[in-house]
């Protein structure tokens, strides 16, 4: 029955086009026949064409002999050679889409198959409306253009760059934008809240476009006093201020044919806007003492996080500017609308940190689900401190709740209680959601000694017990060194 297999499941009409695409074709891997059924009865209905096994070499006779455009896989199939499958087409099929299935207490498993080439993942038991709003992911990003791929690859190789990750379909469609505008030279307004990775936006579009052999500089209009960024700017000559002993070249003029990344472009005053727009209009700058100009090629890429818009309504932007500035228009999204990215962000934070320290860190279950709750009101910038926060404070390789900043403790406690408290007490849920008394205490003790830096009589004290009681207590849990616990 499909109820054994989707949760709260909702039937939705399907829409049919008046003149429907070519059909997509979608393999589903799993040794159970129910799923198999149901998984299938979904993705017809949402005009997919599907085949369906629960044997591996099926599989593998399948993918070999036609290509499929989606693979469903349940990574337990094949005596949980999933993974393994994963690795294989992709390296066969690169474009293939794969949606990797797990249960619902191996969420880094999802993560490390997302890691061998999956670009989704479903955490059973599922709705009709995720495994419909997955597959319709898989098919956009399937029928993306060859360009945004190739962008994509570029970026996740190249040195500096790999920090842009991400599969949601937000993503998708902003390297398809960015496949484009890199290859122009028009100015290019990057928008978005603080932490999205405006700058690293700015640099993707640079180093992948004709003149990323030229230089890429980058000014920070809100930490620069008025009268230094003009200087930044447009340069100055001999003699135009005390301590001017020399004449200097302006970023816009030393750029070249390179990118002048103006961050915060919305702190700049209204007469340096005039200055700047001037320099843009006329493709040349006075530098600051000169009665003089220089020409200047660099192309121009501004980011805020302010309302420019609004600004401008209020005087305090110059609508002229505006309209120089926003040729082309990019708005980042925010963490918390493509939460499905939280997994391989952290995962690259995590690699990146192992390398440096030496140390292969991991996320819990249930931290990473705590994190996957976390609005993150700082975005991309909040997420990576707060796992780099968890690898300092963590007495081992595996980061704990525990480890994460306090707001997330809070809230993984609060889900918790919720889950306790929807839950009956003989449900598998409430079981999950419950954590052992004893395994409490034992975090509880181990969390204060390392808290302490070891000091285990301080740890007693602020535990309110006995020396010999911790003593004892660490004895039953066979820990000698509890700093070197994992």
């Amino acid at each position: 029955m499909l109820e054994t297999v989707f949760s709260n499941r909702i039937m939705e009409p399907v829409l049919q086009a008046a003149e429907p695409a070519p059909k997509l074709h979608l393999l589903v891997v799993d040794a159970d026949a129910t799923v198999r059924s149901a998984c299938a009865e979904i993705a017809e209905g949402l005009g997919f064409a599907v085949e369906g096994t629960g044997d591996m070499a099926q599989a593998r006779s399948l993918l070999h002999g036609r290509a499929a455009d989606i693979l469903l896989l349940n990574l337990t199939a094949g005596n949980g050679r999933g993974l393994e499958l994963i690795s294989e087409v992709k390296l066969l099929y690169p474009q293939l889409a794969v949606i990797a299935m797990t249960g619902a207490a191996t969420v880094n498993v999802a993560v490390e198959a997302m890691r061998c080439g999956a670009s989704d993942y479903l955490m059973k038991p599922f709705a009709m409306d995720e495994l419909s709003t997955v597959l319709e992911r898989a098919s956009a990003s399937r029928t993306t253009d060859m360009a945004s791929r190739q962008l994509r690859e570029r970026m996740r190789l190249s040195q500096g760059l790999g920090a842009m990750i991400g599969r949601s379909l937000e993503m998708e469609k902003l390297y398809r934008i960015l496949s484009k505008v890199s290859q122009s030279t028009h100015p290019v307004l990057v928008l978005g809240e603080s932490g999205t990775g405006k700058e690293l936006v700015a640099r993707t579009i640079h180093a992948s476009g004709p003149n990323a052999h030229r230089p890429f500089l980058p000014v920070d209009c809100g930490s620069l006093v008025p009268s230094l960024i003009e200087c930044e700017l447009f340069g100055y000559v001999k003699g135009a201020f005390t301590g001017a002993n020399r004449s200097k070249d302006g970023l816009l003029v030393a750029a070249e044919d390179g990118t002048v990344f103006l961050d915060e472009i919305g702190e700049l005053s209204l007469d340096l806007q005039s200055k700047l727009l001037r320099a843009l209009q006329e493709k040349e700058v006075r530098p600051v003492g000169a009665t003089h100009r220089v020409p200047m090629k660099a192309r121009i890429v501004a980011a805020t996080n302010r309302d420019l818009a609004a600004m401008v309504d209020k005087g305090t932007f110059r609508k002229d500017l505006f309209y120089r500035l926003n040729v082309v228009n990019l708005r980042l999204p925010a963490l918390r609308n493509r939460r499905e990215d939280i997994p391989l962000l952290a995962a690259h934070f995590l690699d990146r940190i192992s390398r440096e320290h030496g140390t292969k860190y991991t996320l819990s279950d249930e931290a990473l689900r705590t994190m996957m709750r976390h609005d993150w009101p700082g975005n991309v910038r909040e997420l990576e401190n707060a796992v780099e926060r968890a690898c300092a404070l963590s007495s081992g390789p595996v980061l704990h709740l525990g480890d994460l900043p306090t707001q997330l403790q809070q809230q993984g406690l609060a889900a918790h209680r919720e889950a306790a408290a929807t839950a009956g007490p003989e449900s598998p849920e409430a079981a999950a959601q419950v954590t052992p008394l004893a395994e409490m205490e034992k975090q509880a003790i181990l969390g204060a000694i390392r808290m302490l830096n070891g000091d285990k009589l301080q740890a007693a004290r602020l535990l309110g017990i006995g020396k010999t009681t911790l003593y004892r207590k660490l004895k039953e849990y066979g820990i000698d060194d509890p700093l070197q616990e994992e």
